[in-house]
């Protein structure tokens, strides 16, 4: 039976392959996937959070996880940068959500729909909704999330890529 990580195996992994796994990265795609899933994420908890008529705050632990395996698929990131995003996007998605619940809940209390209050938000409202809505529990899961976020958002590597890409970093110019 040949064995999983045999010496021969390694030796394959070449600078060049070290150098496709680098070029793969792509931040922009990252991005974009990830306000993606916030978008579809707050329309989602809004409609199950009025349709229950109870908000989840443990939800946006889900948000950060969501996050953070769709950076890694579509960003495919290797370095500091794909966490770092998926750390802001998670937070920046926990209010993001949780404003649209709360104008979903306050659509529902005025008869009219989510949109209709969310256009009418004003700088006159965001100190309300923050002494309001936003708890410290809110706060302590948005944080959550981001941890969560950043955990799941690298590129998981095998040896032989790993090898490969630090073949690749030491034979290149890039740290000088």
């Amino acid at each position: 039976m040949r064995k999983r990580f045999s010496p021969d195996r390694m030796a394959k992994a070449t600078a060049d392959d070290g150098r496709r796994i680098f070029e793969q990265q792509s931040f922009r795609s990252a991005l974009v996937v990830g306000l993606v899933v916030i978008t579809v994420f707050s329309i989602l908890w809004a409609m199950l959070s009025t349709l229950t008529n109870r908000i989840f705050p443990w939800m946006t632990i889900i948000l950060g996880i969501l996050i953070g395996l769709a950076i890694r698929r579509a960003g495919r990131g290797i370095d500091w940068r794909f966490p770092a995003l998926a750390a802001l996007l998670a937070i920046a998605g926990s209010l993001v959500s949780n404003v649209v619940v709360s104008a979903a809940f306050t659509a529902r209390a005025l008869e009219t729909t989510t949109l209709a209050v969310l256009r009418a938000v004003t700088s006159m409202t965001w100190p309300v909704f923050f002494n309001e809505v936003m708890t410290p529990a809110d706060a302590v899961y948005a944080l959550t999330a981001a941890g969560v976020a950043a955990f799941y958002a690298n590129r998981r590597l095998g040896r032989a890529e790993y090898l490969a890409l630090r073949k690749f970093e030491a034979g290149s110019d890039r740290h000088q």
